[in-house]
């Protein structure tokens, strides 16, 4: 993995230790002698689905505009079109879909999600 580069998942985290540390270099070496492949490439791979970070993105001007007025008020029940909204947000801050329920705890939490990076990204302003 390049230096600098962010992980994707716990597969990139455990390849930067293992650069860092210097066990890949002996991993590596191994390998070469016995002829041996080591499998850590389809490991990382593996790990990384099992365990990926979240890559968040900025929230884009449109969507700063409905949050700037849905966030204040933040009504008790949502209705199908906020929902819809919500979700689309979510999805593209986030660069996942997203998987929650219609439990009202499931929104809270993906609207005080979205929130954080809001007030992250309206403070930098």
């Amino acid at each position: 993995m390049a230096r600098g580069r962010k992980a994707k998942g716990l597969g990139d985290t455990i390849e930067q230790f293992t650069e860092a540390t210097g066990i890949k270099a002996v991993v590596d070496k191994i390998s070469e002698v016995t002829g041996v492949g080591c499998g850590c490439e389809e490991r990382k791979e593996a790990l990384n689905k099992l365990w990926t970070y979240k890559q968040v993105s900025c929230i884009n001007e449109t969507d700063l505009i409905w949050l700037n007025e849905f966030l204040p008020t933040k009504p008790n029940q949502l209705t199908i079109k906020m929902q819809e909204q919500l979700k689309a947000i979510y999805e593209r801050v986030f660069n996942t879909p997203y998987r929650g329920s219609t439990c009202g705890s499931c929104w809270r939490d993906m609207i005080n999600e979205i929130e954080k990076v809001y007030k992250t990204q309206t403070d930098e302003k």
